[in-house]
């Protein structure tokens, strides 16, 4: 195979990773492989994961929409068997991906547990373990050091990276009238580095230097997107748009440089305006995947923003993202926990399924159809079974019908025997047989 997925499709050859991922998809291979050639498709495989547990997946508009969840430690709390845990909550309830933002300690050993126990791709943010190693000093940090914790973490098998190449030294003037300022953690640190040098970012210096990196063990660029709003004040500012024009030069250069590239994107952006964002990152990115935080839609919900953000996600995906990235109850508030994390993935299956329904996606409406089928037919354990978290669909029907009823009951304790609109037209119907009812003739 040629080095990389995107390299191996501009040579029209078909990968086992193509193949696997035409037949996940219900996808003809060629639809595959030129999606992947022209840039619209990525396969995150790293082939050292690949070497592993990896069952490779696709991310693209082609493609269902898929969804990541975010784990790893803090220097507050959490640990390796935590992290795992974490992983295994996330796979479990419908995570496409799993981003590792581990800022803590123990950064190596917790990131080599989740690559060697999961299915799904792995991302991380370089900068974060880099900044670890120094000290916490961003201002101590050279290209090299940089280059170097890429290639370490490639070597690891991490599958996508963020990298925040797109904020540049022009841009940050822009960002001095926000209400939030810079609220990418890498994008901010990336800023202070700047100040303190007054040089050009140093990672869109050495760009090449790091898809040269990338190429070899085919480590597909999540292009980051450091200037991104956080808060609804600051959405779709020039600060913004600026570096999104930045990040569509990247995505042509990583490409001929033979990566995979998908494109981050907004984190809060109001309803009206997510249609717009999502077709100006297509037009500037020549259609490179897009991967969206939420969008929250409001600023105003501390503790339910994995509902703010899910209501944004699902219109984001119906506009063309590729893949949401999940917010759960504790964003803006704390490190969450496993509970979080399921909660999280379960909006935000709902979004991702919301959008493919909406996009018309072969097959998709198929599991709508067999679950409002289960649910007219009073059978319980089937609707339960279709569901996208089918213990709290049980629990929730079990609390005020006891287990043993609900196996034959046509009624819920919502509407009860007398009220079930859904049994009464099982009635009209039989009445309908019955007196052979036919329909009246028109006049």
């Amino acid at each position: 195979m040629k080095e990389t997925q995107i390299l191996a499709a501009r040579a029209g050859e078909t990968t086992p990773e193509m193949e696997f991922v035409a037949k996940r998809e219900d996808l003809a291979i060629d639809l595959v492989r030129d999606e992947v050639a022209a840039g619209r498709m990525v396969i995150p495989a790293n082939k050292v994961h690949v070497a592993g547990r990896l069952e490779p997946m696709a991310i693209g508009i082609a493609s269902k929409c898929k969804i990541n969840a975010n784990i790893g430690n803090s220097a507050v709390t959490s640990n390796e068997g935590e992290e795992l845990e974490k992983l295994h909550y996330a796979v479990h309830h419908g995570a496409d991906t799993v981003m590792d933002l581990s800022t803590g300690k123990n950064i190596d050993q917790i990131r080599k547990s989740i690559i060697d126990a999961s299915p799904v791709p792995i991302g991380t943010v370089p900068i974060y373990q880099m900044l670890e190693e120094l000290g916490g000093n961003i201002e101590d940090m050279r290209a090299q050091h940089f280059l170097d914790m890429v290639e370490h973490q490639a070597k690891q098998g991490v599958d996508y990276m963020t990298i925040h190449c797109g904020v540049l030294l022009e841009h940050l003037h822009l960002t001095v009238n926000r209400v939030t300022g810079i609220v990418s953690r890498g994008g901010s640190l990336i800023a202070k580095w700047m100040m303190v040098h007054n040089k050009q970012n140093p990672l869109y210096d050495a760009f090449d230097d790091l898809c040269d990196i990338m190429r070899q063990y085919d480590v597909t660029w999540s292009l980051g997107d450091g200037l991104r709003p956080g808060s609804i004040a600051d959405a779709s500012d020039a600060a913004q748009f600026a570096e999104l024009e930045v990040l569509g030069e990247l995505t042509k250069r990583g490409q001929d440089r033979g990566t995979q590239v998908m494109v981050e994107g907004p984190g809060h952006i109001p309803m009206h305006e997510i249609e717009m964002n999502m077709k100006k990152q297509a037009e500037l990115c020549n259609g490179a995947p897009f991967y969206v935080l939420g969008p929250l839609v409001t600023d105003i919900a501390p503790g339910y923003d994995h509902i703010t953000s899910a209501i944004g996600a699902a219109l984001a995906g119906w506009h063309g993202a590729a893949m949401l990235c999940y917010v759960t109850p504790k964003e803006h508030l704390g490190l969450p926990n496993k509970e979080d994390v399921k909660q999280g993935c379960v909006a935000y299956k709902i979004a991702a399924h919301s959008a493919d329904l909406a996009r018309g996606r072969k097959g998709v409406q198929d599991r709508d159809d067999a679950l409002s089928k289960a649910r007219f037919e009073f059978d319980w354990k089937e609707q339960f079974r279709l569901s996208l978290d089918p213990e709290t669909a049980q629990r929730y029907h079990d609390e005020t019908l006891p287990q043993e009823t609900f196996k034959s009951a046509h009624f819920c304790s919502m509407c009860g025997p007398k009220y079930c609109s859904m049994k009464i037209t099982e009635e009209i119907r039989e009445m309908a047989k019955e007196k052979q009812l036919v329909e009246l003739p028109t006049k």
